[in-house]
């Protein structure tokens, strides 16, 4: 995928030297409305309001917009290497698709041999298609294989579901316990001691492939109305995002151990009910806190 985005880089560069600014006004290039519009260019469109009109619905530039940014000088230098990129773009996502095949067949062989689900597949937590996903409806092949949906964790897609099964497995007995596998991520808190001295509480440098997907993870949940963002919100805000990112990675981790663990179902408490049951606990802790001294606390009254 590094050498694709690298193709599609050339690409971007043709169109910057013709001065088309397709880049600047959709979010991806290689999304639905840029790809019609690079492959009509390709086949030899050249009017602006021609191109503009293969915008998809979902974009959200308008016409006019998209219309003003290709506005240019078609040399056939830059042409040529926009048709090279294209078409290497198209050789390469042809192999990818092979790999997707292969892959779902590795899923269905070892499916074979397991029972169906009682329980129906729970609705997808998203409709929308992510990035790079697998070709294949993964989703049902890992419930089948699992016994749980994944995907219900925020955080985690089928994509991700499926790289943390094929490097984990699916008996994760060989962890005793959600903080070795947390420890494994080196998402847990480093330890460095030195004559009863604390030296340095930093996690560990890793070069684990989950733990830059799960961290990944964190940073895209971070942005939902949701627990686990609320709760990176919180900690971003105290502690850093550099440290919201690794303790937020790890809760997604310990929620995928419990639920390949012990089949444990997730169920969003959303932001709200996180917000209010911390509350709830720093209030519960200033109680104790003012009891050691000798204090009570009262709720003031509202002053309307």
């Amino acid at each position: 995928m590094i050498f694709v985005c690298f193709i599609f880089t050339v690409g971007v560069l043709a169109l910057i030297f013709m001065n088309l600014q397709l880049h600047h006004v959709i979010q991806d290039i290689t999304g639905a409305t840029g790809m019609k519009i690079i492959r009509a260019i390709v086949a030899g469109e050249r009017d602006p309001k021609v191109l503009a009109e293969f915008r998809d619905v979902r974009c959200k530039s308008s016409i006019e917009t998209i219309r003003g940014a290709l506005v240019g000088n078609y040399q056939p230098e830059h042409l040529f290497a926009l048709t090279q990129s294209l078409a290497l773009y198209d050789f390469y996502q042809a192999r990818v698709d092979e790999c997707d095949i292969q892959i779902e067949q590795a899923l269905a062989a070892l499916i074979s041999d397991k029972p169906e689900q009682e329980d129906p597949l729970p609705k997808a937590r998203r409709r929308s298609k992510q990035t790079n996903t697998v070709n294949f409806d993964v989703r049902t092949s890992l419930y089948q294989l699992v016994g749980v949906d994944l995907t219900q964790i925020h955080g985690i897609g089928p994509f991700l579901a499926l790289r943390l099964i094929a490097e984990c497995g699916t008996n994760l007995s060989k962890w005793p316990t959600a903080k070795h596998f947390a420890s494994w991520l080196t998402l847990s808190p480093g330890f460095k001691i030195s004559g009863s001295k604390v030296l340095s509480a930093h996690s560990r440098k890793s070069n684990n492939r989950l733990t830059a997907h799960l961290r990944l993870a964190a940073v895209t949940v971070g942005k939902t109305n949701t627990a686990l963002g609320a709760f990176y919100r919180r900690l971003a805000a105290r502690i850093g995002k550099a440290k919201a990112v690794t303790a937020t990675a790890r809760k997604i981790a310990i929620l995928f151990y419990n639920a390949m663990r012990f089949g444990m179902d997730y169920s969003d408490p959303e932001a709200d009910q996180y917000e209010q049951k911390y509350r709830e606990r720093v209030i519960k802790q200033l109680h104790r806190r003012a009891a050691e001294f000798g204090f009570t606390l009262q709720e003031a009254e509202c002053v309307s």
